[in-house]
């Protein structure tokens, strides 16, 4: 019988998850605490029901394995993403972790995605060549990091700008005065006007089409991520916590065993996995 508590599951989950979040540039990844209570429970694999009830397809699933193995594809010393059923991962685990709003942000992305690639190749995603699937993901990705770095200096620049406001008088301190509820007032219009960042919202549009110029104008705090950021890291996620991913993207040995501080490391070497 395994020694190994619940507790234990939960913390190599959350060093699997810490691990991708570093090899996407430290930054935590979206989903957050979902994803550490989801991975901690047994669930069942991606159903194929409809796909406006939130569920994936087969062709939904399909289609996610061909974006996962574009960005880790088999090599001479591994199999790709694809063979680890990446797709049907990121199907659970935006089905099962990421609130509404963010679901239909990844959903709307498969499309923009694909439609980005019939623009681009006058062909789907799943029927253009490798070549390029990969030409469009670089074009994505860039686009995704300048986005998301946007996003994060808008996050910074409210919270900073609500620490610097005055707080509010208790009742019967005074009050404000009529300039200051006026204030408040058009700060209050500027707040619903962000919140339109959804399905609809032309900046919004604007911001996160494939090929545009400019993808990070007029984006909010309140935004929401971008698609392919989504995608990227669900795909990392699956492909390094899966049993391919383990045994051989990287080298792993099974606990228990000694504790080794200083094994010799040669450049090349695969890194190793924690436990699963």
């Amino acid at each position: 019988m395994s020694s190994f508590t619940e507790q234990d599951r939960l913390i190599t989950r959350r060093q699997a998850i810490g691990r991708v979040s570093m090899l996407l540039g430290g930054v935590t990844l979206i989903g957050g605490s979902a994803l550490l209570e989801a991975c901690s429970k047994d669930q069942p694999r991606a159903t194929t029901t409809t796909a406006g009830t939130g569920t994936f397809t087969p062709d939904d699933i399909a289609f996610l394995d061909e974006v996962a193995d574009t960005i880790l594809p088999t090599t001479q010393k591994s199999p790709g993403a694809k063979a680890a059923q990446t797709g049907a991962f990121m199907a659970l685990m935006v089905t099962d972790t990421y609130d509404p709003k963010d679901q239909q942000t990844f959903r709307d992305g498969m499309t923009k995605l694909d439609d980005a690639s019939k623009k681009a190749n006058n062909v789907g995603f799943v029927q253009a060549t490798p070549q390029q699937r990969l030409a469009l993901l670089e074009q994505l990705d860039k686009e995704a990091k300048t986005y998301m770095d946007q996003r994060a200096a808008a996050g910074a620049q409210a919270q900073a700008a609500e620490a610097a406001r005055p707080i509010e008088q208790a009742p019967g301190g005074g009050g404000k005065s009529g300039k200051d509820t006026g204030q408040l007032a058009n700060s209050a219009g500027k707040g619903t006007e962000s919140e339109k960042h959804l399905e609809g919202d032309p900046r919004q549009q604007n911001a996160v089409g494939a090929g545009n110029a400019n993808p990070a104008a007029a984006i909010t705090a309140d935004a929401p991520p971008h698609y392919f950021r989504m995608m990227k890291e669900l795909a990392m996620l699956g492909f390094f916590t899966s049993e391919i991913g383990y045994t051989k993207a990287m080298r792993y040995q099974e606990t228990p065993a000694r504790f080794d501080p200083c094994i010799p490391y040669t450049k090349g070497d695969k890194a190793w996995a924690p436990h699963a």
